[in-house]
């Protein structure tokens, strides 16, 4: 088991090279955006991208995770499942571009920019090209060339960073505004197609009246379930300009309130970072080890590490607000103290992604749009309650019950079909005490910031020792 864990453990770093890193320097984007557009048209910004994750969902069509699941079939050629994964999507994303163009302007009237639809076109296109290489990148992880995968990613973030940082710093027209974020995104996108040529050009069209529509029944569940957590993910966004009062913020529009949720729902990427590099290590790992007598304890084992690096993310960020703060503008501080909510959310959606491991290896992914589809419910029914009594603030307690809702249902289905012995008790011990002690450090006030970082620091110390030695044990068996 050590070796296995190790391995992943591997893999995860690697392909946290290409996750967290590039989404990190992402995240310096985060404060050029926010000090050159007002909170209005940032908020048009978060609008937009989550139609983006909305429409991407239909793009992949779940095929990234048919791939993983056809190519590790004994039976299977690893080349005429990339040739079948890859028709697959290409011929859904590609009608779904021409629709886009061709209605472009309406959707751009309903997204409220009207004036503007070439930012639809132009979002049509990186969806495509996302789409496109989506199973290249598929085939990476599936190779294990995380090194490679880490490469495109990161030269990818940095060319977007650098032309980023040409429109609105050096070229600056006020009449393309906003379409510089996704004029930008278009041309660093264009590189992975330059990466990916030798691939792609060896792709053949291809189609197999038995593999086809076994992949397709395969992931349309999982492109459901997709749709059904971009829902969790992205709903919140949308609906602040819905259900928000305008009253509700003395100096707040909604469509502002908009902004300040999205600037500070980009702080949660501290903990989705981490939750996606385990999952372009894990997806693969956890079906070339599914048959294995012992997969059920090395499932748990993997899940209860999870927990304890999430824990510290959870923790290092949360309480080093006060530092952070100033990657965004100051006049989007006042949603600061949604972080910890959407941290802790994002923990549970990471142990909803282990404790799923049971019905993608069973093949039975329609429990997952059940589940799925369970918490886009919770998500919009939540948003409706609260968002006119708590603001943004509701949207953030939104995700949190969502997400809470998918781990409980996902675990206690899981243990019916394909039981794990996940270790419970020590598991929410570290979660509640987590955040327990994120809310007493930062309910201290310290107006010395050196001082105060200096806690912090000694805060994170301690917690980081005290996992060792609660731990250490079970570090050595492993």
């Amino acid at each position: 088991m050590q070796s296995k864990i190790s391995l992943l453990a591997k893999e995860t770093v690697l392909y946290g090279l290409g996750t967290i890193v590039p989404r990190m320097l992402n995240f310096l984007l985060v404060p050029l955006h926010t000090y050159v557009f007002d909170r209005e048209q940032y908020g048009a910004v978060t609008k937009l991208y989550a139609f983006v994750g909305f429409v991407n969902i239909v793009y992949m069509f779940g095929m990234e995770t048919a791939f993983f699941r056809f190519v590790n079939k004994p039976e299977s050629t690893p080349r005429r499942i990339f040739d079948l994964a890859q028709s697959a999507v290409l011929t859904v994303s590609l009608p779904l571009t021409i629709l886009l163009l061709v209605f472009a302007a309406p959707i751009a009237s309903y997204m409220g920019v009207g004036s503007h639809p070439e930012f639809i076109r132009w979002i049509a296109f990186i969806m495509l090209l996302d789409a496109a290489v989506a199973i290249p990148f598929a085939r990476l992880r599936q190779d294990k060339k995380g090194f490679s995968f880490a490469m495109a990613k990161v030269i990818n973030v940095v060319i977007l960073i650098g032309v980023t940082y040409y429109f609105l710093k050096i070229a600056y027209d006020p009449a393309i505004g906003i379409g510089y974020v996704f004029l930008a995104n278009l041309l660093a996108n264009g590189f992975f197609i330059v990466f990916f040529i030798r691939t792609l050009l060896a792709w053949r069209p291809a189609y197999d009246p038995q593999l086809s529509p076994a992949m397709v029944r395969y992931a349309y569940p999982v492109m459901l379930t997709g749709a059904a957590g971009m829902t969790n993910e992205m709903f919140s966004r949308l609906t602040l300009d819905w259900w928000l009062p305008e009253t509700f913020y003395p100096n707040l529009t909604s469509k502002e309130a908009g902004g300040v949720f999205g600037a500070c729902y980009k702080y949660a990427v501290f903990m989705n970072l981490g939750i996606q590099a385990f999952r372009f290590a894990a997806e693969p790992f956890f079906f070339s080890n599914a048959k294995e007598k012992n997969s059920p304890a090395l499932f748990a084992k993997v899940n209860h590490y999870f927990i304890i690096i999430g824990c510290l993310f959870l923790l290092a960020v949360g309480i080093n607000m006060d530092l952070l703060k100033y990657f965004i503008a100051p006049t989007y501080w006042t949603g600061l103290h949604i972080v910890p909510i959407l941290l802790l959310a994002y923990l549970f959606l990471g142990v909803y992604y282990n404790t799923s491991v049971w019905f993608k290896v069973t093949d039975n992914t329609h429990y997952g749009t059940w589940i799925t589809a369970g918490g886009a419910v919770v998500t919009i029914a939540a948003n409706y309650l609260l968002i006119p009594v708590m603001g943004y603030t509701g949207s953030a307690w939104a995700a949190f019950g969502c997400y809470l809702f998918m781990m409980v249902a996902c675990y206690a289905a899981g243990q019916r079909h394909y039981p794990i012995p996940y270790r419970m008790i020590p598991g929410i011990s570290y979660i509640l005490g987590t955040t327990g002690l994120v809310y007493a450090v930062n309910s201290i006030e310290i107006h010395d910031q050196v001082i105060a970082s200096g806690l912090h620091l000694l805060v994170l110390l301690a917690f980081t020792a005290f996992i060792f030695l609660t731990e250490r044990k079970s570090f050595a068996r492993d």
